[in-house]
């Protein structure tokens, strides 16, 4: 909440008979008046209300921490920064525009978010196995790592057996996939079903826009039942068992078998 006693700094740059106190009223009128074009025009260190000048150069706090970013925040995403350093939530429409995506309205914040971060290095490697995940990784906000997709370019393979492929030998039997198949096996954290049934929906919206034409695909969903996170701004996760360690790894002296 403003002072009712503070004045425009423009004061300073006038004449000083425009700077001296009315008769009767403290502030003088010019102050309090010169003070509403320059909160809309220089802007007075409100971050929810910053002035033109702040907008476009940031704020900057008496200890020299950055509390608003200057215009530059306009154009970065900002996956897991705080607000006054990336982009608006309502800014990202127009920044979704320069880079030839289509933002979903089921689309959660963070999601749109991540898929702006990395749409434009996974354009590179668009209608390949590992553009594919990558853009599915940015939406779901796992580590590229959680999903697999098995393109079956070897023949002479058996399974999958309990999730597992085995290479023909030995006792194994001969089978494969069709020509033009995949599958795409991916984790997905989700706090109930209907989140979950979302996140399916929109992984195989995904899918059949980013995979080529003639190709066609199965998806099998596993939901991690212990993880750890998220931790502090950033929407990360760890997986017990997949990337957690617990406890401190054991370290054999040189030369010990």
């Amino acid at each position: 909440m403003s002072d009712d006693r503070q004045t425009s700094s423009y004061l300073d740059s006038l004449p000083a008979i425009y700077r001296e106190e009315a008769l009767g009223a403290l502030p003088d009128f010019l102050g309090r008046f010169l003070l509403a074009f320059e909160r809309v025009l220089t802007g007075l260190g409100d971050v929810d209300h910053p002035g033109f000048e702040e907008i476009l150069e940031g704020i900057v706090d008496a200890g020299g921490k950055t509390v608003l970013a200057g215009a530059e925040r306009y154009f970065d995403p900002g996956r897991g920064l705080p607000d006054g350093e990336r982009a608006p939530s309502e800014f990202l429409e127009w920044l979704s525009g320069w880079v030839a995506l289509t933002l979903r309205d089921d689309w959660t914040d963070e999601e749109r978010r991540r898929i702006l971060a990395e749409i434009i290095p996974s354009y590179q490697r668009r209608g390949t196995r590992e553009g594919l995940r990558q853009v599915l990784a940015a939406f779901s906000g796992q580590y590229v790592g959680s999903i697999e997709i098995q393109e079956f370019e070897r023949p002479f393979w058996v399974g999958p057996i309990n999730g597992v492929w085995t290479p023909v030998g030995g006792d194994a039997a001969i089978g494969g996939g069709p020509p033009h198949y995949f599958l795409v096996q991916a984790q997905l954290a989700a706090p109930d079903g209907a989140d979950l049934e979302r996140k399916r929906k929109i992984f195989r919206d995904i899918i059949d826009v980013e995979k080529p034409a003639h190709t066609y695909y199965d998806l099998e969903v596993e939901v991690p039942t212990m993880r750890l996170g998220p931790f502090g701004d950033l929407d990360t996760h760890a997986t017990v068992g997949v990337d957690t360690l617990l406890g401190k790894p054991i370290v054999k002296p040189a030369g010990s078998q």
